[in-house]
């Protein structure tokens, strides 16, 4: 089963000095955190933010050539969590027919923000991951980054796009 969720925020990992992008549950309180690259997590917050940039940056180039070729992205889902490596699934549409394309979830979440399409992570995916944590919608950057820099060295910085 699919869990729809959204980005909560991006933050630095205080061990590895790598973003981490974390994904919130919509209908509850389970948060998931996501290593990412450097340039990926730009990517990212440059959609967050709606900064435009004078030429198209990657995920703005794919988001194009998809709408050229007059293909719609349903949704993006983090399929699973596979020797500490998230893996994704973009599923497309075009003509009536349906396509996955195998993805990083880095990759996957900037093109979801840019063409304002669901993200959804597997259920088994939350359960395996060591890190998801059930957390209020109360609970402030403050408060995830303390939680975050709480867990051990075992379980941060480990994961991998």
């Amino acid at each position: 089963m699919e869990v729809e969720m959204t980005i909560r925020t991006i933050m630095m990992d205080p061990v590895t000095q790598m973003p981490i992008v974390v994904l919130k549950d919509v209908g509850g309180d389970t948060v998931l955190p996501i290593w990412v690259g450097v340039p990926e997590a730009n990517a990212i917050a440059l959609e967050m933010e709606k900064v435009t940039t004078p030429r198209p940056m990657t995920h703005d180039l794919i988001k194009n050539v998809l709408t050229g070729l007059e293909t719609q992205v349903h949704k993006v889902v983090v399929t699973e969590l596979r020797e500490d490596t998230f893996y994704a699934v973009i599923w497309l549409e075009r003509g009536g027919e349906v396509i996955s394309i195998d993805s990083r979830p880095s990759d996957a979440l900037a093109l979801a923000l840019r063409v304002d399409c669901p993200i959804f992570v597997e259920e088994v995916v939350l359960k395996t991951s060591k890190l998801a944590a059930n957390m209020s919608d109360r609970v402030t950057s403050d408060e995830l980054r303390k939680y975050l820099e709480g867990l051990g060295d075992d379980d941060l910085g480990k994961y991998k796009m």
